[in-house]
């Protein structure tokens, strides 16, 4: 029961925060990306994959995660990026993503781990219509964090090989 305009202001802010979530960034190309933080499983180095014979050119290869055959793609080729030599702080972000009726783990080349941000939801614009560009299908949404822009990553249309 509410009984003061401190206990109202409190629910009200509990309220809010239940719409926040957590999002682990990424650079590619300068651009920071994120993905809820909840799909993520682990982060790896970039390692040598086996390579799948006629998997569509996003399609990296492989690896063997403890058992687990782990596609893994390159999202600069995925975003029509151009492709830069892997270093040091190119990594795999392993990530659990639900398509269809199923889970499926899967892995994401990136050029570096950024930050972890808190966002509430409603702070996410839609991406602005500027053309029938199959890569803007890519994106859920922009949040400005600081001073930069996010874009936040729909990983079921992206993973959808």
């Amino acid at each position: 029961m509410i009984t003061s305009q401190d206990d109202l202001h409190n629910k009200l802010t509990l309220d809010q925060n239940q719409d926040v979530k957590q999002f682990l960034t990424f650079i590619m190309a300068d651009e920071e990306y994120g993905v809820d933080i909840l799909t993520v499983q682990e982060i790896r180095s970039w390692e040598e994959i086996t390579v799948i014979p006629n998997a569509p050119d996003f399609v990296k290869g492989v690896i063997n995660l403890r058992g687990t055959i782990v596609p893994i793609i390159d999202l600069r080729r995925r975003f029509a990026i151009p492709a830069i030599e892997y270093g040091p702080l190119t990594v795999v972000i392993v990530l659990k993503v639900k398509l269809e009726s199923t889970s499926k783990i899967m892995g994401i080349v990136v050029d570096a781990v950024s930050d972890v941000y808190s966002i509430a939801e409603h702070e996410a614009k839609a991406v602005p219509h500027l053309s029938d560009s199959e890569h803007a299908q890519f994106v859920a949404g922009l949040v400005n964090v600081g001073e930069k822009m996010v874009a936040l990553l729909d990983l079921q249309k992206t993973m959808d090989i």
